[in-house]
C-alpha cells in the first residue's frame, strides 16, 4: 500500500464536478492518500473579523472549493469505491454565516430583511473544541461535506446538489475518523473529489452553513467486492446508513429508507415487509441538510441494534 499526498494547491484545485476534469493523482486500489482542502470558498487567508473578506483560491466563485480529482485505477462503472476516513485534522479557523439567502424559508423563521449574521471560530484540534467570537465553546466533530465523483454526462456540473449517483456534497455529520463511506463509481477511473472540511455540524445544517473549514484528511480508497448496496451507503464505528436525496423530502426519505431495508434484508434473511416492521423499531431517520438545494435524509441502524436469541 502507497501513501501519496496532495497538496491543496491551484494545480490540484476545482470547483465543479466534471469527467473531463484531468486526475491530480492516479492511485492502486487500496492506496492511502493524505489530501489538503481549503474551506468551502477557497479562503486563502484567515479572516481577520467575522465576514470579512479574503482573498479566495478561485477569483469567481461557482461552487466549492474542492481538491482533485484522484484516479483510481480499474475502478469502472459498475463498482462501489470504498472511501475509509482514518483522520482529520481541521485548519486553525473556520466560519459560519446564516442568513445570507431572502428566501421564503428565512422568511417563514422572522428574517426577512435582516442582514446576515457572521461566527469567526479558533479551533483546536488538541482540545477538540472551537471558540467564536461571542465565547460559544463546541465540541469539534471532523468530517468532509463533499465527498463524490463527477455525474455520468460530459460537462462542468455544480458541486451544490449531492447526487444518488455519485454522492458529492453530502454534508452528513456521521462521517467522521473510522467512518467508511460507499460510492457506486460512475465514470472510469471514478475521479474522487474531496473538499468542504466542517470542524462541527448538526443534522441539517440549517443556517446553510457548518463550521467551515480546510483540512488535512487521510483515507485509504479501495474498490469494494463485497458491498451489501448498490447505493451510497456508509459504515461508522457504531451504525450502518443510508442515503436519500431528493428536492421532495418524502421522496428523499423513501429513497433512504428503501436502502435500509434492502441491507435489512441482506443481513437477516427476511421479506421486506418485515424488514419494515423491524426497521419501525430500530432505524432512526435524519435530515442530513436542508441547505443544498436538494433535501438529504439519512437512514441510521445501529450495528449492535439487532441480535439473535
Amino acid at each position: 500500500m502507497a501513501t501519496h499526498h496532495v497538496p491543496a494547491a491551484p494545480g490540484t484545485a476545482t470547483q465543479v464536478l466534471s469527467r473531463d476534469t484531468p486526475p491530480v493523482l492516479r492511485i492502486e486500489p487500496g492506496d492511502r492518500v493524505v489530501v489538503e482542502s481549503l474551506d468551502a470558498w477557497g479562503h486563502l487567508e484567515r479572516q481577520g473579523s467575522p465576514g470579512a473578506v479574503t482573498p479566495y483560491r478561485f477569483e469567481h466563485r461557482r461552487g466549492h472549493a474542492l481538491t482533485g480529482p484522484i484516479e483510481v485505477a480499474g475502478a469502472m462503472p459498475g463498482d462501489v469505491l470504498s472511501v475509509r476516513f482514518k483522520t482529520l485534522e481541521t485548519a486553525e479557523w473556520g466560519w459560519t454565516a446564516a442568513g445570507r439567502r431572502d428566501d421564503a424559508f428565512m422568511r417563514s423563521m422572522g428574517l426577512e430583511g435582516t442582514d446576515p449574521a457572521w461566527l469567526l471560530w479558533e479551533l483546536d484540534s488538541g482540545a477538540g473544541t472551537g471558540t467564536n467570537q461571542y465565547g460559544h465553546v463546541v465540541r469539534l466533530a471532523p468530517f468532509l461535506g463533499v465527498v463524490g465523483l463527477p455525474p455520468i454526462e460530459p460537462g462542468e456540473h455544480s458541486t451544490t446538489p449531492p447526487r444518488t449517483q455519485g454522492g458529492g456534497n453530502i454534508d452528513c455529520r456521521e462521517l467522521t475518523a473510522g467512518s467508511t463511506l460507499f460510492l457506486p463509481v460512475t465514470v472510469p477511473g471514478a475521479l474522487l473529489h474531496l473538499g468542504d472540511g466542517h470542524a462541527a455540524q448538526g443534522d441539517g445544517e440549517v443556517g446553510g452553513t457548518a463550521i467551515e473549514c480546510g483540512m488535512t484528511t487521510t483515507l485509504t480508497v479501495d474498490v469494494a467486492r463485497d458491498a451489501p448496496l448498490g447505493s451510497i451507503h456508509a459504515v461508522t464505528p457504531t451504525s450502518r446508513i443510508t442515503f436519500g436525496f431528493d428536492a421532495d423530502l418524502n421522496r428523499a426519505t423513501a429513497e433512504a429508507l428503501g436502502a435500509m431495508l434492502t441491507w435489512l434484508q441482506h443481513l437477516h434473511g427476511v421479506e421486506r415487509k418485515v424488514a419494515l416492521a423491524l426497521a419501525s423499531s430500530v432505524v432512526d431517520l435524519r435530515v442530513t441538510q436542508i441547505a443544498n438545494q436538494t433535501w438529504g435524509v439519512h437512514a441510521v441502524l445501529a450495528i449492535d441494534a439487532v441480535g439473535q436469541g
